[in-house]
């Protein structure tokens, strides 16, 4: 037998081709698609090109391992990379893999999310609007004018709670100013939800509408082809693509190419556009903490919280599909350590608080001056009408201030 019998014909579909087909064919997203390419990629080079087909269990633990001794990578890494080859050896090779019950699986430990002060937020948000957008001038005076597009788009993640990703892709037809609403079109996990429209970004939203609607005109003149549409609604709608409603609200000021179409096109603005924006907004705010772009949606959750909203109500519009992970916002109401005063702050506040209580003394004295009598017992007023069938009350108490201010206290 031929050794060259053995290896598959040279129009045979790649490996990783045959990874991609099958996340598409699952409907994955294209970042689920990013990384389990790269994770399938990093652990074939890591045995030296070897085929997944000719491993087993012992070499995926090899490169579990590495990857949390040698790489230090975190849990959530460690089991994204466990997730990627799992998904490679059942829906790409077709191998029942009962050793993968066998591996260790990293433990997520809890972790309070990063969450901005008021203050902080109103920062940041202003210092985002001396950040030009990819293609936008930077005004000498932000309060003139409309609203810098990076600045509003800031004011909307967090005056919303949704998403980067969730609002770059806003289309115009997502945004219904009569209702005040905002749909959100396939956030996590291709679940659709509405948002409030925060009434104080009305103005600008319109006018970030007026100055998208510019280059959608410019597109239709040059006869670029349209905006990205998703699945197979570009066939069914083939002027979907081109129209108005389908517009991004946040589109890039130069075309680009799309990825897996490869047709040069408009697209919305870049995550990374922004993420490099919220970072040197940081900087110039003086906040020190490791904040992201998502710690405005930590930031809104949090602060609904301490405004008095119910955990049911910031789980709807957070998109939660469980309560339980809208619980993590509640550490916002363990002040402090649960609420307590530190004895440190009482001890500076009032010294003499801490002295040892007094020894009781008998009441009344045995051998002490006389005590009054105590005074009949009084009443206050009825606010009722007097009644044949009620006994006549005693008499009133004097107008005292305490008497007074204990009537006061009833109503």
């Amino acid at each position: 037998m031929n050794a060259h019998d053995s290896l598959p014909p040279s129009n045979a579909p790649r490996l990783l081709d045959l990874l991609r087909s099958q996340i598409r064919y699952l409907h994955y997203s294209l970042r689920t698609e990013q990384a389990y390419v790269h994770w399938v990629r990093a652990f074939i080079r890591f045995h030296g090109l070897r085929h997944p087909a000719e491993l087993s269990g012992a070499e995926v633990e090899a490169f579990l391992s590495w990857l949390a001794v040698e790489r230090r990578v975190s849990p959530a890494t460690h089991k994204q990379a466990l997730s990627a080859l799992l998904f490679l050896y059942q829906k790409v090779l077709g191998q029942r893999v009962p050793w993968m019950d066998e591996i260790g699986r990293p433990q997520r430990q809890a972790r309070l999310p990063v969450v901005l002060s008021h203050d902080e937020v109103a920062r940041v948000l202003a210092a985002l609007g001396r950040v030009a957008a990819p293609g936008e001038r930077v005004r000498s005076d932000p309060s003139q004018g409309t609203t810098p597009v990076l600045q509003l788009f800031g004011q909307l993640l967090y005056g919303t709670g949704m998403r980067l990703t969730e609002a770059l892709r806003l289309r115009v037809k997502d945004i219904d100013f009569e209702r005040r609403a905002i749909v959100v079109r396939e956030g996590k996990g291709g679940k659709d939800r509405v948002v409030m429209l925060p009434a104080s970004l009305e103005a600008a939203l319109r006018a970030q509408l007026q100055q998208a609607h510019r280059f959608w005109a410019a597109d239709r003149a040059a006869g670029v082809a349209g905006v990205q549409i998703p699945f197979a609604l570009e066939r069914k709608y083939p002027r979907a693509a081109v129209s108005w409603a389908w517009a991004w609200v946040f589109p890039q000021a130069m075309l680009s190419v799309d990825p897996r179409s490869g047709i040069q096109r408009r697209h919305h603005l870049h995550d990374q556009a922004f993420q490099r924006a919220f970072k040197r907004a940081l900087q110039q705010a003086d906040v020190h903490k490791p904040a992201s772009p998502h710690t405005l949606r930590h930031s809104f959750a949090t602060h609904l919280l301490l405004t008095g909203y119910d955990i049911r109500t910031v789980q709807e519009l957070l998109g939660h599909a469980d309560v339980s992970t809208t619980m993590v916002y509640t550490h916002v109401l363990k002040l402090g350590g649960g609420a307590v005063r530190s004895p440190l702050d009482q001890l500076q506040s009032s010294p003499s608080s801490f002295a040892p209580p007094m020894p009781a003394v008998p009441w009344p004295p045995r051998n002490g001056p006389h005590i009054r009598e105590p005074d009949p017992p009084c009443y206050l007023p009825s606010l009722t009408a007097p009644s044949p069938r009620r006994p006549a009350e005693p008499p009133a108490c004097p107008a005292t201030p305490s008497s007074t201010a204990a009537a006061t206290s009833a109503f």
